[in-house]
């Protein structure tokens, strides 16, 4: 296998995966989301506030209340 054969394999794997994933996410992708959400903003007071008193678009089993449509 010559040089420019890989490469160009190479290159086609990557326009392969650059494609975004079209799947729609699953539950557990959006508590993953969720958890990785709530742990980057925590040390914020204001971010505190809104899980403890305000209105959250996650379930009561996931921590937070239902925004009613």
């Amino acid at each position: 296998m010559d040089a420019e054969q890989t490469i160009a394999e190479i290159e086609r794997l990557e326009r392969i995966f650059a494609v975004p994933d079209a799947r729609p996410l699953s539950p557990s992708d959006l508590t993953a989301a969720n958890r990785k959400h709530d742990e980057m903003l925590s040390h914020s007071p204001w971010f505190r506030l809104w899980q403890r008193y305000g209105v959250c678009c996650r379930g009561e089993a996931e921590g937070g209340h239902r925004i009613q449509g």
